[in-house]
């Protein structure tokens, strides 16, 4: 990321990205940050989501998300400065906000559109093991800077019927963005979520991608449970809310496998 970057060596900056909505994507990102977090790791979530339900998850009202991830993007803010606590020891937050809905246009004739997030990080101190972009469900300008910004990238996905039509679209997106402007960009994995093991499409989905995609999608895959779908609510990430419910269980196996992977790609 240049010799100039302030980001310290050895953080690892992961985009959580899925161009659909509802497939788990945030849920996996806070639950995920929150078991890193478990292990004495120092995480930052960036919330890129207009929806704002990282922060909303991570219990940050409305009123408190300023400065937020807009006024980084746009250059208002610097990083640091839009950093918060949160209850989770080690996990510190980038919270988001309604006005992000509108960078899209406003970041068009901007000079070095896709670099604003990575430009950011590195003018900033970024003092993290892990960094987690929460991006929003679409493949625009927002994520495009996630992205160019991330080392790798995590893909949930919900099982169901277009499920590998998904990834295939996302995928050649990853592809488009490391060629042209990050090389160094990977996938850290696939994830499988809401499965429902009374299910026979979600036995179906799963061996189709796991065919299809070999390696590459995680053995744990995270089931539909009704206290994973409960713990937003409550501001707080399911292994902070039940910590013995499957959901749980499935988020602290996943985190296992990604610190796995990380160590196999540090060696």
């Amino acid at each position: 990321m240049g010799d100039t970057s302030t980001i310290r060596r050895g953080t690892r900056i992961i985009a959580v990205a899925n161009q659909k909505g509802g497939v788990g994507k945030t849920t996996t990102a806070i639950n995920l940050a929150t078991a890193l977090a478990a292990v004495r790791k120092k995480v930052l979530i960036i919330d890129l989501d207009p929806q704002g339900n990282a922060s909303t998850g991570l219990g940050i009202a409305r009123h408190q998300r300023e400065p937020n991830s807009y006024h980084v993007l746009i250059g208002e803010t610097r990083l640091e400065d839009a950093v918060m606590d949160t209850a989770i020891p080690g996990l510190r937050l980038v919270p988001s906000g309604v006005d992000l809905s509108g960078a899209e246009i406003e970041l068009v004739n901007v000079t070095r559109r896709e670099f604003r997030l990575r430009d950011a990080m590195e003018s900033g101190a970024v003092d993290y093991d892990y960094v987690l972009i929460d991006c929003p469900p679409a493949l625009g300008l927002i994520t495009v800077n996630a992205m160019v910004c991330a080392q790798a990238v995590l893909v949930p996905v919900q099982c169901e019927f277009f499920a590998l039509e998904g990834i295939s679209n996302l995928i050649k997106t990853i592809g488009r963005v490391k060629r042209a402007f990050n090389p160094g960009l990977d996938i850290q994995g696939i994830v499988l979520t809401m499965f429902d093991k009374r299910n026979n499409l979600s036995e179906l989905v799963a061996a189709d991608v796991r065919a299809y995609f070999g390696d590459m999608v995680y053995e744990t895959v995270i089931p539909r449970n009704v206290r994973v779908s409960e713990a937003p609510s409550h501001g707080r990430p399911v292994l902070v809310y039940d910590m013995r419910c499957a959901g749980s269980q499935a988020y602290i196996h996943l985190a296992r496998e990604v610190l796995r992977r990380e160590r196999r790609v540090a060696a």
